[in-house]
């Protein structure tokens, strides 16, 4: 017989963390022999389904065969009976063809919308499970598992990494595709957009995006070969350029602007939005305004470029800038400073590889089903020395090591979306220790 159906889990502690029973249920950590429900029917789980992340039923076609009939259908999950009601499936005839309910608390009977009544059945799984995830849960630390991760064999953490690594360049692949629809899927104008909020460098990435959509890169084409413009048109609108001024450059500066602003018919982008507190002044938006301006003097419709290319110290050399002359005795407009050129530093050129040309060559290959290309943009970073930074410091005294950026990055996300979310039931490290057990 097949139709849908709802599991809910019992177990002797009542107040069992629903987020706890899906994870027994998922990974079948429960035990398997003599499942009744609490009538006295027979129990035996075939395929626990597949989870659902939408409305609706927790799992998606399991198999449960009850008193010698197999059933195909869905799965609920619920700490408490109760539930069932609160949640208004009561009264929902989505829920109709539930044939199993089972909870950590059978407070109560539960009956479909035409009042007939739905079986439950009580999930029983080792008592270690609970007290090592409350355990986890009760620590400090920003990473829980700091205390325990060292049981944890070498070889399980770098399978994690390496999924990680996927996952962190899919999700990326994910904003990538959406910035490439608002530029009508032209592959250098997303790419322009994204290298420009990557210049900002974490601490001005916002404005540094709105620049880019205020100068639109076709604009910037045309003038390419004067260096003067194209600083203009970005210094312009960025807001940046002083009231006033003695400069010959900066006079020269807003001469060019005034001109350009008025064909093109530029807005600038607020100037508030820049940041410079506790920044070191080579991170000036100034600073990194001059290296993008002499970026695209230098190479303009960079993507269509690198996708031809999987040379590390080559795509190094297409990174390396030096802005005008002006720049090599000013972090600012005013006040002059001693003589230091200001080109691109090798590690905020890693950075701009990182986060932006592995990022794009991925989504490009994915977008293409080119699985070569794929591999392309996963070597680049393993050729990129490890990130610094106080996350990868962190894992470093925990005893994780990191060989490259490919490692790195893998760890950036574990830290983001698994230690800092507290989702330790979903990843392989805590799954590791919250399960220490063979059934």
């Amino acid at each position: 017989m097949y139709c849908n159906f709802f599991i809910c889990f019992f177990e002797k502690d009542m107040n069992v963390p629903e987020i706890l029973l899906h994870y027994v249920w998922q990974n079948k950590l429960f035990y398997v022999n003599n499942l009744t429900t609490i009538d006295g029917s027979n129990v035996e789980v075939i395929n626990v389904g597949v989870p659902n992340t939408d409305a609706g039923p927790d799992f998606f076609n399991a198999k449960i065969i009850i008193d010698d009939t197999l059933w195909a259908g869905n799965v609920e999950i619920h700490s408490h009976a109760s539930d069932w009601k609160k949640h208004n499936h009561s009264t929902d005839k989505a829920y109709d063809n539930v044939i199993l309910h089972v909870v950590a608390d059978a407070d109560l009977e539960i009956f479909r919308t035409n009042g007939t009544k739905i079986p439950q059945m009580v999930l029983k799984f080792p008592d270690e499970i609970l007290q090592n995830y409350t355990q986890l849960l009760s620590e400090k630390n920003i990473i829980l598992c700091e205390k325990k991760i060292k049981q944890v064999p070498e070889i399980i953490i770098n399978s994690w990494k390496t999924a990680l690594l996927v996952e962190r360049l899919q999700q990326k692949t994910t904003a990538i595709f959406d910035i490439l629809f608002q530029n009508k899927n032209n592959w250098d104008d997303a790419f322009y957009a994204i290298l420009a909020r990557n210049f900002g460098f974490g601490t001005n990435s916002e404005p540094f995006e709105l620049l880019a959509k205020s100068l639109p890169q076709n604009i910037l084409a045309k003038h390419k070969n004067d260096i003067m413009q194209i600083e203009a048109m970005l210094f312009g609108q960025a807001n940046l350029l002083p009231d006033k001024s003695a400069e010959n450059y900066v006079i020269e500066l807003k001469k060019e602007y005034k001109f350009l602003s008025q064909k093109y018919n530029l807005k600038p982008i607020d100037s508030s939005l820049w940041k410079l507190l506790r920044l070191r002044p080579d991170n000036f938006p100034h600073v990194r305004i001059a290296q993008f301006a002499a970026l695209i003097t230098q190479s303009s419709r960079l993507f269509s470029k690198i996708v031809e290319i999987s040379d590390i110290n080559i795509l190094r050399k297409m990174f390396v800038c030096k802005p005008s002359k002006f720049w090599e005795t000013h972090y600012r407009f005013e006040n002059e400073s001693p003589m230091k050129y200001k080109q691109l530093s090798r590690q905020s050129v890693d950075i701009l590889l990182i986060n932006t040309v592995v990022s794009m060559l991925f989504a490009y290959a994915q977008k293409r089903k080119n699985s070569k290309m794929e591999d392309v943009a996963i070597s680049i970073l393993e050729q990129l020395p490890p990130e610094k930074n106080a996350i990868v410091e962190h894992w470093r005294v925990l005893g994780i090591e990191t060989a490259n950026a490919a490692d790195t990055q893998s760890l950036l996300q574990l830290r983001k979306h698994y230690c800092d979310k507290r989702k330790c039931l979903h990843c392989r490290i805590g799954h590791k220790i919250v399960a220490k057990y063979t059934l």
